[in-house]
């Protein structure tokens, strides 16, 4: 048997049971062998039968009296006894005829299952039965459960992994074995057949250190490997002008916080290097980015030089292009600032392409129109990426290709990372952290609401409206479903508009509109032309609406801290108190993540408890590509993640030939492709 192999080459595993394992990505005996469980079920302790309390129990008993009948509406019912030197109880399967012929008088059994009471008496339910051996698969163990999909339970998976153990046992070691004996890691051949089969709770809990710990290794080494390739790197050295940077700061109409001064500084220091900067600059919403953004600007621009700001929408760079256009206004740098996005005219896109070639445009601001071929970008030496996250590799590796050497880059994200996701997956960026708010921004006030609360809701929302304000109400879904019972943006929409809120001027904007129709529809909102904007999670990305205080989340269960969060630092952006309401589905209570976001406005802490609570993929849609899927290890295990970053920058040190262990070196290779901007 070898890892190619297809799963037909299995006993039982026909055409049919093949389709269905493909469902579940497994179509070879090796992706099989890796199909890891997702929970697991302890059945190791066996207990005599005169010793069982109620719950999920083993016994190992002889089975007597096997007999079976048809009851009420054809339902069929197999009764057994189970007997031991302690005892004997009740066995019970429901709608199983099959056991009735299966199962052998006076033959030894294991049988797993939950011990209840069941018509006055008790007994053993629908338990998994299995002779009596040395290595049971479903019984007398500590059970793998696995994914599964319709027609193809964990019970048959267990049986098809059982039949590849010898390919699981011969499994190659991937990681040095300097590593594995400083670590005390057990081999890895040991610890994937324990992850199928463990023998104990302590072998289990070793197998998933050994694996966790490869896998932080390798996206540990994956980014070290990174940085390491960018620091051989030449580019363009950035000199510092003092006065320009004085004057800069002079001329904005509020103060710097002491976190942009710093932030900036470190830029500006990266910027002088010969090596180019590969910084990522983290903040809250409303932290101040593209000021320390338009600064970084400033200093390559005064030479002559190009930036490219990309973001992720047209609306988001028009606000971009309008904000810098006024910082840099000033220092008289307003007329080198330029747009293009795909919504402009043909006329508009030519002479802003010739702009671009002729340096008469120095800082573009655009979308991903800003990576094509037409686009000539003669003397660019600084990218600026916001919500870089949202970009792909690609797309990105395009940008930085039209400088024709690496140029300088600055990613912004109004995402906070925790630090555990910074020592791994951003170990190749140089991280600014913008934890300080303009002096004279307010906390949101942030309230959890029961459905029953609207009513009263609705009328303080009211006045707020009266008073000249807005609102944003963002629901989970664009159209109501079946599948799930939560408000949807249509339906809101409608609701407002002919009911609660006829009296106002009610939006729609969803992620099925043309670009054109949402541009529209949120530019009305910006110029105040509407009241109330119904939404999806498009309003996510940082559009600035400062007259905008109330903030509405409908199904408010339905979303992540880090989502929510970024929406609600979507109001009360100026001087006016801004208010988050999280509108709950239902009158349940609401759990600790929505208390945790009513009593904190603190996005590091938040997003902290998310990484906690739900895993990475809640806090950086980055971690929902394959590559990066953490299936073992958790990024709250500080102790791991500091033992894996030792010993990959050792591995660095060392010199070590990755291609000594191929396993490895490819999930390294793939890790690197798809990790920031290398």
């Amino acid at each position: 048997m070898v890892v190619s192999d297809e799963l037909t080459s299995l006993k039982g595993v026909g055409p049919e049971v093949a389709r269905k394992f493909a469902v579940l990505g497994v179509r070879t005996v090796g992706q099989l062998a890796d199909y890891l469980p997702r929970r697991y079920e302890d059945y190791s302790v066996v207990t005599p039968t005169a010793k069982l309390r109620p719950g999920q129990v083993t016994v190992r008993a002889k089975l007597k009296d096997v007999s079976g009948r048809y009851v009420r509406r054809g339902m069929h019912i197999t009764e057994a006894a189970a007997s031991d030197a302690s005892g004997s109880i009740r066995l019970v399967w429901f709608n199983q005829p099959y056991r009735l012929t299966s199962l052998k008088h006076d033959q030894e059994y294991y049988l797993s299952g939950k011990f209840e009471l069941s018509n006055r008496r008790f007994g053993l339910m629908n338990p998994s039965v299995e002779l009596v051996s040395d290595f049971p698969l479903n019984v007398a163990r500590i059970v793998p459960i696995y994914r599964e999909t319709k027609g193809l339970n964990s019970r048959q998976i267990r049986k098809c992994i059982g039949q590849v153990l010898p390919l699981i046992r011969a499994l190659p070691e991937t990681l040095p074995a300097w590593i594995t004996e400083e670590e005390k890691l057990m081999p890895r051949a040991r610890a994937m057949e324990a992850m199928h089969f463990p023998a104990s709770a302590t072998e289990l809990e070793q197998a998933k250190r050994r694996l966790g710990f490869e896998e932080i290794y390798e996206l540990v080494l994956a980014s070290l490997l990174n940085k390491y390739e960018l620091m051989r790197e030449q580019a363009p050295p950035v000199a510092f002008d003092e006065k320009l940077a004085k004057d800069f700061v002079k001329h904005l109409p509020f103060q710097l916080t002491d976190a942009q001064r710093k932030v900036v500084w470190q830029i500006y220091q990266d910027m002088q290097k010969a090596q180019p900067m590969n910084r990522l600059v983290e903040g809250d919403v409303g932290s101040g980015k593209t000021v320390v953004a338009a600064m970084a600007a400033a200093m390559v621009m005064k030479d002559g030089h190009q930036v490219a700001f990309m973001a992720p929408t047209e609306l988001l760079a028009r606000q971009h292009a309008e904000t810098l256009t006024k910082v840099l206004a000033p220092i008289g740098y307003d007329k080198k600032v330029g747009l293009l996005v795909g919504g402009m005219s043909t006329a508009q896109k030519t002479s802003a392409h010739k702009a671009i070639s002729d340096n008469k445009m120095q800082l573009m601001v655009g979308t991903h129109a800003l990576i094509q071929e037409k686009v000539d970008m003669q003397r660019l030496e600084l990218v600026i990426i916001d919500e870089q996250h949202r970009f792909g590799v690609d797309q990105r590796k395009k940008l930085q290709a039209k400088a024709g050497h690496m140029p300088h880059v600055l990613n912004l994200t109004a995402t906070p990372i925790p630090r555990s996701l910074a020592l791994t997956l951003y170990g190749e960026l140089d991280i600014s952290v913008l934890d300080a708010k303009p002096a004279n921004r307010k906390p949101i006030i942030t309230e959890i609401c029961a459905p029953v609360s609207r009513k009263q809701r609705y009328e303080n929302i009211d006045k707020e409206l009266a008073a000249g304000r807005q609102m944003f109400v963002v629901c989970p879904l664009i159209a109501e479903s079946d599948n799930l019972p939560a408000m949807s943006a249509e339906k809101m929409y409608e609701q407002l508009t002919n009911k609660d809120f006829k009296h106002r001027r009610v939006g729609l904007l969803h992620g099925k509109m043309k670009a054109d129709e949402k541009n529209a529809v949120m530019q009305k909102f910006v110029s105040r032309d509407l009241d109330i904007l119904v939404a999806t999670t498009v309003i996510e990305v940082g559009v600035d609406v400062p007259n905008a205080t109330v903030m509405l989340i409908e199904g408010a269960e339905r979303f992540g801290l880090a989502q929510m969060h970024q929406r609600r630092g979507r109001v009360g952006r100026r001087e006016h108190q801004g208010y988050c309401y999280l509108m709950m589905s239902d009158s349940k209570s609401p759990g600790r993540r929505l208390r945790a976001l009513e009593t904190s406005n603190d996005g590091f802490r938040l997003a902290e408890f998310d990484l906690a609570e739900r895993g990475p993929g809640a806090v950086y849609g980055t971690l929902q590509h394959g590559e990066l899927d953490l299936r073992v290890a958790k990024l709250t295990d500080v102790k791991l993640i500091a033992s894996a970053r030792k010993a990959a920058q050792a591995t660095i040190d060392r010199n070590e030939d990755l291609l000594q262990y191929p396993v490895m070196y490819e999930h390294v290779r793939a890790i690197r492709a798809v990790t920031n901007l290398n």
